[in-house]
C-alpha cells in the first residue's frame, strides 16, 4: 500500500471505516467510526483505501469538521461503541441458582448481562467526565469523587473475564 495521507478514508478488517488524522514515522493515527482513534502500523497490509486524499479546499475543511464532531461525540456523549463479548461466551447463559431449595432458578442470556455491565461502565465514564469538567467543584471534591469511581471500577473487575479485548476491561485502584 502506498503511503496514506491525512484525510484518506480507509477500511480496516477489525475496526471498520475510518479516516487518517495523522501520519507518523511508523504509524497512522486513524479515527474509526465505531472505535475512535487507533494507531495502526504503516506496514499493515490489511487496510483498503476508500478515497484518496481530498483536494485542499472545501472538502478537506468538511472532513476536518466531521472528525472534530466525531471526537466530541465520542468524548462527551452517552453513546459508545459496541464492546465485543469474549468469543467463548457468545450464545452462553448465566444461571442463578437460589440458595433455598424449591425455588426456581433464573437463566439470563450472557449477552444481556454483558450489555448491562458495559452500560454501567459507560455511565461511570460519563459521570467521571462530568465531575472533571464541573467548574463548581473544588479540586479536592473532584479527587474525592474520583476515588469512589475508581473503587467502583475495582469492584467490577470480576467481570473482566467477559471482555474480548484487554483495553475494554475494568481497572480499579492499583494499590488494592
Amino acid at each position: 500500500m502506498d503511503t496514506l495521507s491525512k484525510g484518506t478514508k480507509v477500511t480496516h478488517p477489525q475496526f471498520g471505516e475510518g479516516t487518517v488524522v495523522a501520519v507518523e514515522e511508523y504509524t497512522y493515527l486513524i479515527n474509526f467510526t465505531t472505535r475512535g482513534r487507533v494507531e495502526v502500523s504503516r506496514k499493515f497490509a490489511g487496510m483498503k483505501v476508500q478515497e484518496s486524499e481530498p483536494e485542499i479546499g472545501e472538502e478537506l475543511e468538511w472532513s476536518s469538521l466531521e472528525l472534530a464532531l466525531i471526537n466530541v461525540l465520542n468524548k462527551y456523549s452517552d453513546l459508545s461503541p459496541t464492546i465485543p463479548l469474549g468469543d467463548k461466551w457468545v450464545g452462553g447463559k448465566m444461571i442463578l441458582e437460589p440458595g433455598v431449595s424449591g425455588l426456581k432458578s433464573k437463566e439470563i442470556p450472557i449477552e444481556t448481562f454483558f450489555h448491562k455491565i458495559t452500560m454501567v461502565r459507560d455511565r461511570l465514564r460519563v459521570l467521571e467526565q462530568n465531575i472533571n469538567s464541573n467548574t463548581k467543584l473544588s479540586e479536592e471534591d473532584k479527587i474525592n469523587l474520583q476515588q469512589y469511581i475508581t473503587k467502583s471500577y475495582g469492584s467490577l473487575t470480576t467481570f473482566n473475564e467477559l471482555f474480548s479485548r484487554p483495553e475494554d476491561k475494568f481497572v480499579g485502584d492499583k494499590k488494592e
